[in-house]
């Protein structure tokens, strides 16, 4: 999995393959870019092959020294057990609109098989049978993505309206908003109860919003047919939230922002700076990161969204940083524990795709079969597989 594979994003695929078919895969962290290792079967090289991943066959001496190499205490390398295959879902409208999605885009490339769920599915507790969830580039504000100045005529917001508040008075709610806080007090409950969950964009900030705003009103009557609570941003409870503290609303309502959490409109930062750069961590010691990290480049190409990056100054004392732009003094990628379980925040909407608009084509991943921002997302997909293979004493 360094420079010399020529397909990184469909590798991952292939340990998924392996683990739908009970095949064990270990997962060598920093060893050549966070390379695989799985017992020589001829259906897999066949596999291989369609696929078109690199991979090479080694003698077991050839392997029982690379263990022997990556278990040395002072080499930061560590191997880890994926035994189990995830049962993903994909938390996206039904209906269609005029962007995509970075997940189900490598998903589908990756032929990694998931679901789409959504309101109702989660509502009635569809949500219970999955092990990884991810959240599409969403609003769970009730404020219909912010879109209303600049799209409330166009037919797709229109028909999104009609549907969101159709299946809102469906599940009993009175407003959109309701619902949509509803959900993710139940994805948080998932989290909760040692469930994945992984957001990009919009999904990331706008989720802790709502989290944030439980009881109030925080949508103008172009959303909802009523007023905001004037008070609302003095009675935000941020103990509630995942990732996010202090951090202000914007009332303005035809602004194309949640809360100042988003530092998109105050980087300054020309395309050819945007960078930002992973952290390392201890394959050994933290093992979590690591693996979230691995990756054949350290230094990943920025890229924009309704989200792109989130200010250093309102994350929580806990969340781990990831990756960040240390010139913006913004975190791109991030990490925390919830209960029994994890999620983690990737700023940006598509990895390959510096400012992607609504109507924009979507990205064809044939042309990035290596991209390390996709990899990122692919990381996260395996986690939940991983378990720390215990040393020998």
């Amino acid at each position: 999995m360094d420079e010399d594979q020529k397909n990184h994003l469909k590798a991952y695929g292939v340990a998924f393959f392996c683990l739908k078919k009970n095949i064990e895969v270990d997962w060598l962290l920093n060893y050549r870019g966070g390379s695989f290792l799985i017992k020589y079967n001829p259906s897999i090289e066949s596999e291989l092959k369609i696929r078109g991943v690199s991979y090479e066959v080694i003698a077991d001496a050839q392997v029982n020294a690379i263990l022997t190499e990556i278990t040395q205490a002072e080499v930061n390398q560590d191997i880890v057990k994926l035994e189990k295959a995830p049962k993903i879902a994909v938390y996206s409208p039904k209906n269609k609109l005029p962007w995509d999605d970075a997940v189900t885009m490598v998903l589908t490339y990756a032929e990694i098989p998931y679901d789409v769920i959504y309101d109702e599915d989660v509502l009635k507790g569809k949500l219970l049978t999955y092990d990884w969830l991810h959240l599409h580039h969403e609003d769970f504000t009730g404020q219909y993505g912010r879109f209303w100045a600049n799209y409330h005529q166009a037919a797709w917001y229109q028909d999104d309206v009609k549907l969101q508040e159709a299946t809102a008075h469906k599940m009993g709610f009175n407003k959109v908003s309701q619902m949509k806080l509803a959900v993710a007090k139940t994805i948080k409950n998932f989290c909760g109860a040692g469930g994945f969950l992984f957001a990009m964009c919009s999904g990331t900030d706008s989720y802790d919003i709502a989290l944030a705003a439980d009881g109030l009103d925080i949508c103008e009557n172009i959303f909802d047919g009523d007023g905001v609570d004037a008070a609302a941003q003095n009675k935000l409870d941020f103990s509630k939230t995942f990732a996010f503290q202090n951090f202000k609303l914007d009332a303005n309502p035809y602004n194309y922002e949640f809360s100042d959490i988003d530092n998109t409109n105050q980087r300054a930062i020309d395309r050819t700076q945007d960078f930002f750069m992973l952290f390392d961590f201890s394959a050994k010691w933290d093992v979590v990161p690591a693996m979230l990290t691995q990756n054949h480049e350290k230094v990943i190409k920025g890229f924009m969204g309704q989200t792109t990056a989130y200010k250093n100054t309102l994350l929580k004392p806990d969340v781990l940083v990831m990756g960040q732009l240390k010139a913006a003094n913004e975190a791109r990628y991030i990490h925390g524990n919830f209960g029994q379980g994890q999620w983690t925040f990737y700023g940006g909407h598509d990895p390959e795709d510096y400012q992607h608009i609504v109507g924009d084509p979507p990205t064809d991943l044939n042309l990035y079969p290596n991209s390390p921002g996709y990899r990122l997302i692919l990381n996260n997909v395996l986690f939940p597989a991983a378990k720390k293979k215990k040393q020998k004493t």
